[in-house]
């Protein structure tokens, strides 16, 4: 029975994509922001599938690659703004707030972003930005941990990734023991999994530039995460669309920060090193949208 379904949903899919133009070429254009030249293309690391390396930017429609060059327009920036807030405000039982150890983000967290996942000695394992904050709450502010996805964790999680705008990726895998986990991450992106039998590489690899779902497959890049998604009006963290693309192959997701997600983390940052951070980028998916000015959610 199962069998069935899955050839059936697979058929279903591929009939649905096949009905739509089949192939977009990425755009040969250049993206500024706030007077930055992001890299949106760059030679692959040795070992990687693909000889250049394309941001997801060079995929979207015209409308949205204008929308993330222009910082007032970009409603992504609206989480920026209250990240640097969070980042000012006092909380937990220590009467700390970020700026208390790190200061001016500006300064203090220019270029952090562009080097995470890094290798946490305590926890033995990876850890993410999302998981530095909670780290530095809980041992530091004496403030409680962030449940997954909670708009302040999202918030300061895009606020500080955003420091290192136009920063090449550079996941340094000489840390500890993450030679290992970017192993296992390879092996879970290239495992087909789910009724539908797709891998992270079906999509994001073999299919690299196939119309799909009203957008275009780009090749899976994290640079612009947390990414504002113009489909949801809401951003979207690196551990949601992970579950969110599992959930789509019609599978059992695991835990965002679990030990399959963070592998996969360390192996999908890796497959972009040397383009630019761009957080916080665009999604479209399907949306269309009227440009205006930014307002609160």
């Amino acid at each position: 029975m199962r069998n069935r379904y899955a050839t059936v949903g697979l058929g279903a899919l591929l009939a649905f994509a096949t009905a739509l133009p089949a192939v977009a070429e990425p755009v040969d254009d250049e993206l500024v922001i706030d007077g930055q030249t992001m890299t949106v293309r760059t030679a692959a690391p040795e070992g990687h599938p693909f000889d250049e390396l394309l941001s997801g930017w060079l995929f979207r429609e015209a409308e949205t690659r204008e929308l993330e060059a222009d910082s007032f327009q970009n409603p992504g920036m609206l989480y920026v703004d209250r990240g640097a807030d969070i980042w000012n405000t006092v909380d937990g039982t220590m009467g700390k707030s970020c700026a208390s150890c790190h200061d001016d983000a500006a300064d203090t967290m220019k270029g952090v972003g562009a080097n995470y996942p890094k290798w946490d000695a305590d926890a033995k394992r990876p850890i993410n930005i999302e998981l530095q904050i909670d780290k530095c709450r809980v041992e530091n502010m004496g403030a409680e941990a962030y449940k997954f996805d909670a708009p302040d964790q999202k918030a300061l999680t895009t606020y500080i990734k955003h420091q290192s705008l136009g920063t090449p990726v550079a996941v340094d895998l000489s840390q500890g023991d993450l030679q290992s986990w970017w192993d296992r991450g390879k092996e879970i992106y290239y495992t087909r999994t789910g009724q539908l039998n797709f891998a992270c590489a079906s999509c994001h690899e073999a299919n690299s530039g196939q119309y799909i779902r009203a957008d275009h497959l780009s090749q899976g890049q994290a640079n612009g995460f947390p990414t504002y998604r113009l489909k949801q009006a809401n951003m979207v963290s690196l551990h949601n669309r992970f579950r969110g693309c599992i959930r789509d192959t019609r599978a059992e997701f695991p835990k965002a920060f679990s030990d399959e997600l963070m592998a996969l983390e360390v192996y999908v940052t890796w497959r972009g090193t040397g383009l630019s951070v761009e957080t916080p980028a665009l999604l479209a998916n399907g949306r269309r949208f009227d440009r205006q000015p930014r307002s609160a959610p």
